[in-house]
């Protein structure tokens, strides 16, 4: 997300293996302005290639990041004369002539090929999918890219097409693009390629790499300074002895300007009671009330506004670090996307318990519209992805947040990542979560991290 950094080495024998004109890269893009403005500065590595494709140029539809409703596209606009395509994230550096020597490797079928992750035990973020047996289902690691033969995509757009896609919940896309295609056996399964990398080290020697991941470890320009962020908690009375201690444990300490808002006011916390009354699910009129006192006189005025649940997990320094990258004069939404009915249309979300992150304006402009809860109890992040998405402001994805605990991700997808937040303290404990994966010197030794940003961008 940070760095778009798109290798092409182009040797000698190039053409021989396979022609380039034959593979599509798709670039898995953002149209917030910060990632605009990296594709503009990047645009002269492709033009070696005949077909570079960016997933936010391709539909105006809020489904498009999605990428299987964009199967129909893809087959009539590329099915005649390509026979792969290959999608990319914005951070994948990519050794072009390596990825025509491993496609090559496969004739004309329906392949799926990737970076192969599983699950270590059955997780709700995958509808407890495969729970007999998680390890045995694999789908791909997005970081190391992937890539479907056009045979497939045909197959898929034909799918598409005459079985329209489930109007429901997007929440893991990589595991559910993997579901789509295996089709409970009907269609293939994903086939691991050592050479899709995302960490190059001794035990995945660099040489064979034909991709890498660049991981975020430090600022676009300079981290935002903690003055300008303002953190709301939500919590409630009967969670005031057990989980606001784990916060005081944890980050509180490294945040400026911090509220807990319940629906009691307990001035040992101290927390806010905002006159809403606490309701079992949703929160959306504690939400909204959040962003009405945010932009009012009570509270410090400040660029970025961060909304968590009071049992989240968050690191403020990398926060920081992350902020750095985006402008607070615009209307920012920021965090982990979840989509609801994207084959139909539908919105996208930030879910609520990695962690919302609002710029100012945008809570301005949200406020501004009257777009409103339709009840106290409506899921908050839900109704909050409804109205920026008929206002067309973006929402904005970050893999660092997370909307659940680190056992329910792959170890895999874990090991390249510097996270920034976590969700959940059921059957863990918290305190220690935060000191293995969220402290700064918390994150694993072999990830790389990018370069930064030049600041003319």
């Amino acid at each position: 997300m940070f760095l778009l950094n798109f290798i092409l080495v182009v040797g000698m024998n190039y053409f021989v293996f396979l022609d380039v004109r034959e593979i599509v890269f798709i670039i898995q893009s953002q149209r917030n302005s910060f990632h605009a403005k990296l594709y503009e500065f990047y645009s002269l590595s492709f033009q070696n290639l005949p077909v570079v494709l960016l997933i936010h140029d391709l539909t105006e539809s809020e489904g498009g990041w999605s990428i299987l409703p964009l199967m129909p596209q893809f087959s009539e606009n590329y099915g005649h004369n390509s026979s792969w395509i290959f999608f990319l994230e914005e951070e994948t550096s990519v050794n072009v002539p390596k990825i025509v020597h491993i496609l090559r490797r496969f004739p004309k079928e329906q392949w799926f090929l990737g970076k192969a992750l599983h699950d270590e035990e059955a997780t709700i973020i995958h509808h407890y999918a495969f729970s007999d047996d998680p390890k045995a289902f694999m789908y791909p690691d997005f970081a190391a890219g992937w890539a479907l033969s056009m045979t497939l995509v045909k197959r898929l757009a034909k799918k598409v097409k005459d079985e329209p896609l489930k109007s429901d919940f997007t929440i893991d896309l990589k595991h559910e693009i993997a579901l789509y295609i295996f089709e409970d056996g009907n269609g293939p399964a994903l086939i691991p390629v050592q050479e899709l990398c995302t960490v190059a080290d001794s035990s995945n020697n660099e040489e064979i790499c034909a991709t890498t991941h660049t991981a975020f470890s430090s600022s676009c320009v300079k981290p935002v300074d903690k003055n300008d962020i303002f953190f709301g908690v939500k919590t409630c009375r009967k969670f005031h002895k057990d989980r606001i201690p784990v916060v005081k444990k944890t980050w509180e300490k490294d945040s400026a300007f911090i509220e807990y808002y319940s629906d009691y006011a307990d001035s040992s916390i101290p927390t806010v009671n905002l006159g809403v009354p606490n309701t079992e699910r949703g929160h959306c009129g504690k939400t909204f009330s959040i962003l009405e006192r945010y932009v009012s006189n009570a509270v410090p005025e400040t660029k970025w506004l961060v909304i968590v649940d009071d049992d989240t997990l968050i690191s403020v320094p990398r926060l920081q670090k992350l902020l750095g990258c985006y402008n607070p004069n615009e209307p920012v939404f920021l965090g982990e996307r979840y989509g609801y009915g994207l084959g139909t249309g539908g919105y996208s979300y930030i879910t609520g318990g990695g962690g919302m992150v609002f710029s100012r304006q945008a809570v301005l402009k949200l406020l501004e519209s009257g777009c409103r809860c339709y009840s106290n109890d409506a899921p908050d992040d839900m109704v909050l992805g409804m109205c920026f998405s008929a206002l067309g402001i973006p929402v904005t994805h970050s893999s660092l947040f997370h909307q659940a605990r680190p056992e329910d991700y792959s170890k895999d997808y874990l090991s390249h990542q510097i996270p920034i937040s976590f969700h959940k303290h059921w059957n863990i404990d918290p305190v220690s979560v935060y000191h293995k994966w969220l402290k700064e010197d918390s994150y694993p030794e072999n990830v790389q991290g990018h370069k930064g940003i030049r600041e003319d961008l």
